[in-house]
């Protein structure tokens, strides 16, 4: 039977149709879940996708945490069901107290559109077994509001637990994706719950899913593939 994932469209949503296609080209149903309903139609796994919900008001990702769906993604999560933030939707997953922490302006205060170098940290979530520890990938980024913080008991839970899926590679030169790209603390890029069945990140894992769009790699790919063998194994 074919593995069935969601993926939510809030108003302002840029990403849902790049997600829906990165999924079916790993082999799974993708699934149009709005934003309104809270009914997800029987998925067995959910991503919140990039964009700007509700236009970034207030902060964000603060308003969308409100949204219908949310109270059964919330709850779903909760009891183990998958669930993907990716940029935006990584926003709505600290706002929905999902992930701890929060997200802040980058640090230049500039919008950031670039391929980006990253360091796998954790290879043991739901979205990361096809990955290895300490493999390096290149992944599209762009934001405006990326920078991760929080306070240091939390970032030291975070190291302790293992929970640091990614992390900004902090060597080499800027223009070759390296770097911090928005003063995110402890150079993190994405992080887990304690589970291991959340994970958040900045960078954008659907446009790296094939040779001829995004950074021309398919170094994303494995986030879709990773899903579908831990929906399987389980």
């Amino acid at each position: 039977m074919t593995a069935r994932i969601g993926v939510v469209t809030f108003p302002g949503s840029l990403d849902d149709r790049d997600t829906q296609r990165a999924i079916r080209l790993a082999g799974a149903e993708p699934v149009a879940l709005w934003h309104k309903d809270k009914d997800l139609k029987q998925v067995d796994a959910v991503v919140l996708c990039g964009g700007f919900s509700y236009g970034d008001y207030l902060r964000a990702g603060a308003i969308a945490r409100f949204s219908p769906v949310m109270e059964t993604v919330i709850e779903q999560a909760k009891s183990g069901m998958p669930v993907l933030g990716i940029c935006n939707g990584f926003q709505i997953l600290t706002e929905a107290h999902l992930l701890p922490g929060g997200m802040l302006g980058n640090d230049h205060l500039h919008f950031i559109c670039r391929d980006q170098k990253l360091r796998v940290e954790n290879a043991e979530t739901a979205w990361t077994v096809d990955y290895e520890a300490g493999q390096e990938i290149n992944i599209p980024l762009k934001n405006m509001e990326g920078r991760y913080v929080a306070d240091e008991r939390t970032l030291d839970m975070l190291e302790a637990e293992g929970r640091v899926a990614f992390r900004y590679l902090a060597h080499g030169a800027a223009a070759d994706g390296y770097g911090n790209p928005n003063g995110s603390m402890r150079d993190i890029a994405g992080i887990s719950n304690e589970a291991g069945n959340v994970v958040g990140l900045m960078p954008h894992p659907e446009h790296a899913v094939e040779p001829l769009i995004g950074t021309g790699r398919t170094d994303g790919l494995p986030f879709f593939t990773s899903i579908l063998k831990k929906l399987v194994n389980v």
